[in-house]
């Protein structure tokens, strides 16, 4: 098979660590607090001022953040919550970690992201006019939005669709941050928000997640969730001047950040920007060169989509099969590029299977791929993913024609 020229070894992600991290990180080691301290409440400021938020309530994972917004708004046993079966397949684990079930709805193609139209369907089609499921009896409770690979799902029109049913509107913002929606942050929109550090993320801590709120009683619930619902953190408690004891009112979790975590998370957000920019000029490669190819289609997000960040680039070939889209991948597997299916649909995995029938979602996650993007990747890989996925597309249309 034809390759392109050079040869590379480019990996579909990498987290990008300036170096500047460990500073911060030893003088967390030396003060004494390795645990949740001083420098995880600098970084869930630094965060909140940034996404304009008021509240920030650093955890150990995206995932914890969605499981303690789910029991601050008193969702458990008994509920369902909307949500995309589109998505990593920690959103519906959250929910059932709080012992809801998960209600799957399609999504639209063109931002990947959950259809309004199709979760309005989805409410009159399943649930009586009380919220309640005629097959499962359960009540529906809350809708969780997820920002698919950081573009903004349309927050104002889902936000109309929770107040008109009675819902709780959550946002599964662990790929967004640096995005924006209407020229807003997201995480400013005042609904709960989920972020994720995972290395695969914008900024990385690691391993890490943060819930925002805008409410002081809701952060106040998170706080205590996340620390075995101990009533006054161990920060607070040993700040006191008096002996101060604490309680234990509800059942918590151990969900808490580690400071060494918090310092590399204080100097990624001082990069986040130069990361976003870089991740946009790549993007903005990809879309050149790729945007004309008829076999291929790229995400052309809507208007309220004010800015992306890339947080991943996502490729359909149109009318490829899921074997010519694995064989497409395989191909610059062997080229040395790591690439992505498209997240499978959790409807379709035995823990989740439901017996239902989502043509969007199916569909593109078939047909689509993950190409490398992350903001060391230099302009010659640019180049060089280009031109390989050019020559496998030719391969592809060629395979397609009818023998004379």
């Amino acid at each position: 098979m034809e390759t392109a020229k050079k040869q590379f070894n480019i990996p579909i992600a990498k987290p990008t660590l300036i170096g500047d991290e460990t500073e911060l990180i030893a003088q967390s080691l030396q003060s004494g607090w390795v645990s949740m301290g001083p420098l995880t409440q600098r970084f869930e400021q630094a965060v909140c001022e940034y996404t304009q938020a008021r509240y920030g309530v650093a955890v150990n994972s995206c995932t914890s953040a969605l499981h303690i917004s789910m029991l601050i708004h008193g969702i458990g046993a008994g509920d369902e919550v909307l949500c995309p079966s589109y998505s990593f397949i920690a959103t519906a684990n959250a929910i059932r970690h709080s012992g809801a079930e998960p209600c799957f709805v399609d999504i639209d193609p063109n931002t990947l992201n959950m259809d309004p139209q199709a979760a309005e369907a989805c409410i009159q089609e399943r649930y009586t006019s009380e919220g309640v499921n005629r097959k499962t009896g359960r009540k529906l409770k809350g809708i969780l939005l997820v920002h698919q690979l950081g573009i903004p799902a349309d927050i104002d029109t889902f936000a109309a669709l929770a107040k008109r049913y009675h819902l709780t509107l959550m946002e599964d913002n662990a790929c967004g941050l640096g995005s924006t929606y209407k020229n807003n942050p997201l995480g400013s929109s005042g609904f709960t928000n989920s972020l994720s550090f995972h290395p695969r993320k914008v900024i990385t801590t690691g391993e890490g997640g943060m819930l925002l709120t805008n409410d002081e009683t809701l952060a106040e619930k998170a706080r205590v969730l996340r620390a075995h619902g101990m009533s006054i953190s161990d920060f607070v408690r040993h700040q006191s001047a008096a002996t101060t004891y604490e309680r234990y009112d509800v059942v918590g979790y151990n969900y808490r950040l580690t400071d060494m975590q918090a310092a590399i998370g204080i100097r990624q957000m001082e990069h986040l920007e130069s990361f976003i920019v870089r991740r946009n000029q790549i993007a903005d490669a990809y879309n050149q060169a790729f945007g004309q190819i008829e076999e291929l289609s790229i995400i052309q997000p809507p208007t309220y989509v004010t800015r992306w960040n890339y947080q991943s680039y996502p490729l359909r070939l149109r009318g490829a099969t899921q074997t010519q889209r694995d064989e497409f991948m395989l191909a610059l597997q062997q080229q040395g590029i790591t690439t992505r299916r498209g997240i499978p649909p959790m409807h379709k995995e035995p823990v989740y299977e439901q017996g239902i029938v989502l043509p969007q979602t199916e569909t593109v996650s078939k047909t689509s791929v993950m190409l490398p993007i992350f903001p060391t990747m230099t302009d010659d890989e640019v180049r060089y993913v280009i031109d390989c996925v050019c020559l496998q597309i030719t391969h592809l249309v060629s395979a397609k024609q009818p023998v004379s």
